[in-house]
């Protein structure tokens, strides 16, 4: 799998598209891959402030239940609300309608500390 290199990226497997201020966060191929066929996913209520670290939501798959943890400190502004009623969209389109929330954030000098796709996929690879 290559992944966006538009993308920054955690060594928990979330992936962040960063537009201006703002970052769509979801899980890495990689991830939904070992997660197996996902049924449930818990979304955060737009609103909440997290920090980096964070958990953000859970994924549950019929192999095991994950958090999705916050790369970068933020608050909720948008949430997927399709994965409700859709969660496998996840397993079809992880990097793309699979997203899960969007954080509005303050310092973009966090971003600094996440890897590109090289280094994922170098990450992934192991």
């Amino acid at each position: 799998m290559t992944y966006p290199k538009e993308y920054r990226y955690t060594r928990d497997h979330e992936w962040l598209h960063v537009e201006g201020n703002k970052a769509k966060i979801g899980i890495t191929d990689h991830a939904q891959a070992k997660l197996g066929d996902i049924v449930f996913v818990e979304l955060p209520s737009v609103g909440t402030k997290l920090a980096a670290g964070d958990a953000l939501g859970t994924v549950e798959s019929v192999k095991a239940v994950g958090d999705v943890f916050a790369p970068i400190a933020g608050v909720v502004v948008d949430v997927n609300s399709d994965l409700e009623t859709a969660p496998d969209t996840i397993n079809k389109d992880p990097h793309g309608a699979g997203w899960i929330a969007v954080i509005e954030f303050a310092d973009a000098k966090q971003l600094d500390e996440l890897m590109d796709a090289a280094a994922y996929e170098d990450l992934s690879d192991e």
